[in-house]
């Protein structure tokens, strides 16, 4: 018996489906540098993890006392990012065979994602996702970013899925708390390990505390059968 046909998935995209992190850090750093900071280390990145690239650069831009407005500095992020994206994006393995299996149930899928739409475009693309997934939002197409619900929210409409029938995959706890706030179970993986024991994970109906290295496919797609998803 397969997975119910009720279930929808929705993933996350970045540090979820794909490893982009190291090209979000890097087209930050060439952004910042650009405007006199020299010091944006990874560990000030893995800070903003699961959060919007608005809501990121906006803070940014106050931390740092830029000038630039922030459509400014956006505009410039995904300049950056999406030349570096389209050079080199890895799927995670896993995650990869999960997306196949799903695929396989006619489970409908969908990414929900804080990067621009181009952004998610040429990730899935280029790494023939979108063979698999078809229906995509971003953060740009709706009213708040992650914690906030409303991209998950409006992933479920376009799939025409009640909330309730939908599990959501993350790998911050931001993104955790949005699928809670949306009233969708979820499976967490975090990007960063140390993370799992944020109170946002802890809402999780599945947790990979270990993070990607743990992640196993047939354990999730068991999971999904066993909850009745």
């Amino acid at each position: 018996m397969g997975i119910v046909r009720t279930a929808s998935v929705i993933f996350d995209l970045d540090g979820t489906l794909v490893d982009s992190e190291p090209n979000y850090y890097e087209a930050g750093r060439r952004l910042l540098a650009q405007y006199g900071v020299k010091d944006f280390s990874w560990e000030h990145h893995t800070r903003f993890i699961g959060i919007g690239t608005r809501e990121t650069l906006e803070i940014l831009r106050g931390k740092y006392g830029i000038e630039a407005p922030v459509d400014e500095l956006l505009a410039g992020k995904n300049r950056n990012y999406l030349e570096l994206a389209r050079a080199s994006t890895d799927v995670f393995p896993e995650m990869r065979k999960f997306v196949e299996l799903l695929y396989a149930e006619d489970v409908p899928m969908a990414v929900a994602s804080g990067s621009s739409r181009a952004a998610i475009e040429a990730v899935l693309a280029g790494t023939g996702l979108d063979a698999f997934i078809t229906t995509a939002v971003s953060a740009e197409e709706v009213a708040r970013g992650k914690p906030e619900p409303d991209v998950f929210v409006e992933a479920a409409r376009r799939l025409g899925a009640a909330p309730a029938d939908c599990v959501v995959l993350e790998d911050a706890a931001p993104g955790a708390a949005a699928a809670h706030a949306a009233g969708m179970r979820c499976i967490a993986v975090p990007y960063v390990p140390e993370t799992a024991g944020d109170p946002a994970f802890g809402a999780a109906g599945l947790l990979f505390a270990g993070g990607q290295g743990e992640f196993s496919a047939r354990a999730a797609y068991n999971w999904l059968r066993s909850a009745g998803a």
